[in-house]
């Protein structure tokens, strides 16, 4: 009997990393993964300056070799003043679920003195799995402080750093 060699072949797996800071303001919202944080101060941007969803989407890109969110939504560009990064996110998720990449999971860590960032983690972390359409566990968002050090110390802004991890499974012919 005649034996047959199938062949297999592993998802393709790729790392990103992504990285953004935003300098506060008084008079403009503090928005975070899309949810609305109660501050005094908001962040300064030609957007919403969600300074998490921006880390998240260069991860993203990152990890698709696809430049990064200023390429894509640069901000010279009118059509991009004041928008939402939650529209921002959903184009460049759509484009990577059209390339046929899934998420496997997302770390993201917050920079910052002030606001406490704990009392809204989970509901960000909630927003974040409505946004790439995933299991809660596959996203994690921490805080930390810079301890009174530098512009983060001194209350002066924010940053945000994501760590991505994607797949693609073999296509099938």
């Amino acid at each position: 009997m005649e034996t047959k060699t199938v062949e297999t072949k592993t998802a393709e797996m790729r790392i990103g990393h992504g990285f953004d800071v935003h300098q506060f303001v008084v008079g403009r919202p503090l928005i975070l993964a899309g949810i609305k944080i109660d501050h005094f101060k908001g962040l300064l941007g030609h957007s919403d300056a969600d300074v998490l969803l921006h880390a998240v989407i260069d991860s993203i890109l990152g990890a698709l070799c696809w430049g990064d969110i200023g390429s894509w939504f640069p901000d010279t560009d009118e059509a991009y003043r004041n928008a939402k990064s939650t529209e921002l996110f959903a184009w460049v998720w759509e484009k990577a679920i059209e390339a046929r990449w899934e998420l496997v999971n997302c770390d993201i860590t917050l920079v910052t003195e002030k606001p406490r960032m704990f009392p809204h983690i989970e509901k960000m972390r909630m927003s974040l799995g409505t946004l790439f359409s995933c299991e809660p566990d596959q996203v994690s968002i921490k805080a930390t402080t810079m301890e009174k050090m530098g512009f983060v110390g001194r209350e002066e802004g924010m940053s945000a750093t994501a760590v991505i991890l994607l797949k693609r499974e073999p296509e099938v012919v």
